[in-house]
């Protein structure tokens, strides 16, 4: 029966998927931000995602919260349609500002690797892409969709016009990225979402289950971890902005939870900067 369920939604997502081909990015984004705005709740509970903003901000009215959240409906409805136009931002840069280039440039001319972190805002595959850009040699870590129909389309894309080398979320892929630090590639990966293999850590003054692999690899390669944030403006033109690195002291590399509880605090601020641009649907304390 799962397998009839992911059939009929591929059809539906590459049926969506042609017509934006056909129509072209601008007119799609518009399209695309409407739809997600009137249908996004029925399919993505809106208590889990007005939890969440609570848990982010309990001072938030209830206008500001709707405004909130009809602004991440828009912001998902457009990055969903953005995939089949990949190759129109891998082709210019005109869409995009880069905030702290020199970052990227200090970790080109060292070629030693580092551990790149985000999480999901605006569109946050753009972030991989800039960095494949500015010839920082990565690897990415991904977790592949359920839909057995349509994962394999997104890894095209993905290695396609994002990152050629893609390695997919668990044991196995912990292994793959070891390999390719070990031939001075950097990590790129999102650390914002709930994982069941993670240690229980404060987000928000709350605990969530996160990620320590950032930790685990910063401290075995002595590199630095360097957060980015990325925004969608009015126009649907990026800025990205590398912050300044994560140095591993002494005292860190005996605390894989202390380097995590550093990297959760600077999640939050940027979750904080503009909550629309975070993919709210998660029940990242589950």
């Amino acid at each position: 029966m799962k397998k009839i369920i992911y059939f009929l939604q591929s059809l539906i997502i590459y049926s969506f998927f042609l017509i934006s081909k056909l129509i072209g990015l601008k007119l799609s984004r518009l399209v695309f931000s409407f739809i997600f705005i009137k249908i996004g709740n029925f399919f993505k509970s809106k208590k889990t995602i007005i939890n969440n903003l609570d848990i982010i901000n309990s001072n938030l009215n209830g206008a500001e919260k709707n405004n909130l959240i009809e602004k991440m409906w828009s912001n998902y409805g457009k990055t969903f349609i953005e995939y089949v136009h990949l190759n129109l931002f891998k082709k210019k840069t005109s869409h995009i500002k880069i905030k702290n280039k020199e970052i990227l440039d200090e970790v080109y001319k060292s070629n030693k690797p580092v551990i790149f972190i985000s999480g999901h805002f605006a569109n946050y595959e753009l972030m991989s892409m800039e960095l494949t850009k500015a010839n920082i040699k990565l690897a990415t870590i991904y977790r592949p969709l359920n839909n057995l129909f349509l994962n394999p389309f997104m890894e095209y894309l993905r290695k396609t016009f994002v990152c050629k080398n893609q390695i997919k979320k668990g044991l196995s892929g912990v292994k793959e990225a070891l390999n390719y630090m070990e031939k001075n590639y950097s990590i790129a990966l999102m650390v914002d979402q709930r994982v069941s293999e993670g240690s229980s850590i404060l987000f928000f003054n709350k605990k969530a289950y996160t990620t320590t692999l950032p930790a685990q690899l910063a401290i075995r390669f002595n590199c630095k971890i360097v957060p980015i944030y990325i925004a969608r403006d009015q126009n649907d033109n990026f800025e990205m902005e590398i912050l300044n690195p994560i140095q591993i002291t002494e005292n860190m590399k005996k605390d894989k939870e202390l380097i995590s509880k550093k990297i959760n605090g600077i999640i939050e601020d940027l979750i904080l900067r503009d909550p629309s641009q975070w993919i709210l649907t998660h029940n990242r304390w589950k």
